[in-house]
């Protein structure tokens, strides 16, 4: 079996053939560290950190690049208004990313390279633009010569004429052409800067990224990835700047996630409906926010909504219940029964399935299908009082491969909030009421396993910590 991702250069999937046999070379957009990352940030976080985690699954060496931007209008807009430096802006909310990401189960990036510690790289690529004919200097910016790179407009497929039409030229900008864009900005009165051969300034948004992932991963990489909206210009711009530069194809996958709507609307300020990882992980666990991000395919839209959520952990509750149960039959196990090999053979062959999904461009919403089905096939099984500890170990290591491919943690919450301890006691008792004893069973030993001790009374059950 061989990995297929859509290609958004080409609308189609390719089967992936990495540059060096074994090893991916990958960069994925980072954030504009003047604020607290909204989930809009954390969709490409968690989706590029699955396809990482399943590439080096599947026995790849993955170097992971993944920038921050910590110099730009935004972040001098909010050091303006909070009387602080950029720096100190920067390096709050990098601070902050980690944490947020780090409690979505991401790994961190081989390099989390910083604009403002590249500099001399940047400067460098800029001035070979220049003498390659591709850029100019006006006034102290630097601008990209667009028409004089040919196939530019190739990832998002429009022709330069195309583009051209609606394209402006702002106040204050001196270039030579609506569609050039700008390498090097000329400094304002207050604004940080840095020297530079066309004076003091600081650069334009897109040269970044091309300056470090040639710096960090070379002229040519693997796969080059972001959201949906840094297709163009962001990304197109960054093709044509390194292209023009090292004339050789700067990325052979590119590839990017969909995007977020909230309550069906999409999301922006001005809707009021911004929502911030750091608010929603004080609320829900963040586990359960990554799982909702996997249960949809990363090229389609999704929508959260509180109640989306809700379920989300419900479905999350169930498959771990399934995996704690099997760990607490294990200590009854015996010895290999006549059935055995009938049940080995079905859970490899959705360890198969959860693999061919995935190779299918990373299809996390049919590998959590695969998923469910392990989790009901578990709970048949403990329902047959089965207790072969080979299977068992099988059902174990199944659960725990996909839940690390998944970057998911397995473990139920040791500090669960009283009102998440009450609604399962409420399930349990409805599901009491329904007659379907396997799910009340199942979420008591979940109340054991978090040692919440059970009383029935007169007024009804009462539930203490253990």
């Amino acid at each position: 079996m061989t990995i297929q991702i859509y290609n958004t250069l080409t609308r189609k999937k390719e089967e992936f053939i990495p540059l060096e046999d074994g090893k991916v070379k990958m960069y994925v957009c980072g954030p504009t560290v003047y604020n607290y990352i909204h989930i809009g940030n954390a969709r490409p976080a968690i989706v590029f950190d699955t396809v990482r985690r399943y590439l080096e699954f599947r026995g790849y060496d993955v170097r992971y690049i993944s920038n921050f931007t910590d110099v730009d209008d935004k972040l001098i807009r909010v050091a303006n208004e909070v009387g602080e430096d950029v720096p100190t802006i920067a390096n709050r909310f990098i601070e902050a990313y980690f944490e947020d990401v780090t409690a979505l189960g991401c790994k961190k990036a081989d390099v989390h390279p910083r604009v403002t510690e590249n500099m001399d790289n940047i400067i460098d690529f800029i001035r070979i633009l220049i003498e390659k004919g591709f850029a100019y200097e006006s006034e102290g910016d630097v601008y990209f010569h667009t028409r004089r790179f040919e196939s530019y407009g190739k990832l998002s497929q429009q022709s330069i004429d195309e583009l051209r039409v609606g394209a402006r030229i702002a106040v204050g900008e001196k270039k030579q052409d609506a569609l050039d864009f700008a390498l090097w900005k000329n400094v304002k009165e207050g604004e940080i800067y840095w020297e530079s051969p066309w004076g003091k300034g600081r650069p334009g948004w897109h040269i970044e990224c091309s300056a470090m992932a040639k710096k960090y991963l070379g002229e040519t990489i693997d796969i080059h990835a972001g959201g949906q909206d840094l297709a163009f210009p962001h990304h197109e711009n960054e093709i044509a700047q390194t292209e023009a530069l090292t004339g050789k194809t700067f990325a052979r996958y590119w590839m990017h996630n969909g995007y977020i709507n909230i309550d069906n609307e999409k999301m922006s300020k001005s809707l009021g409906n911004f929502v911030l990882v750091h608010d929603i992980i004080k609320i829900h666990n963040p586990q359960v926010l990554r799982f909702f991000m996997l249960s949809v395919h990363y090229r389609h839209p999704i929508n959260y909504t509180n109640e989306l959520l809700e379920n989300t952990r419900a479905g999350l509750d169930r498959i771990k219940i399934s995996y704690q149960n099997l760990k607490h039959r294990k200590e009854a196990s015996a010895n290999l029964s006549d059935s055995s090999n009938e049940w080995l053979e079905r859970i490899k062959n959705l360890r198969e399935a959860f693999i061919q999904a995935m190779d299918d461009d990373f299809n996390t919403a049919n590998g959590i299908s695969v998923l469910f089905e392990l989790s009901g096939l578990a709970n048949h099984y403990l329902l047959e009082m089965n207790t072969d500890s080979n299977v068992i170990d099988h059902f174990l290591q199944q659960f725990e491969e996909i839940f690390h491919v998944l970057g998911l943690e397995l473990g139920l919450e040791e500090d669960l909030l009283d009102e998440e301890i009450e609604a399962l006691i409420e399930k349990r008792n409805q599901a009491r009421k329904n007659r379907d004893f396997q799910l009340a069973d199942q979420i008591r030993d979940q109340l054991k396993e978090m040692k919440i001790i059970l009383e029935d009374t007169a007024q009804g059950i009462r539930w203490k910590r253990g």
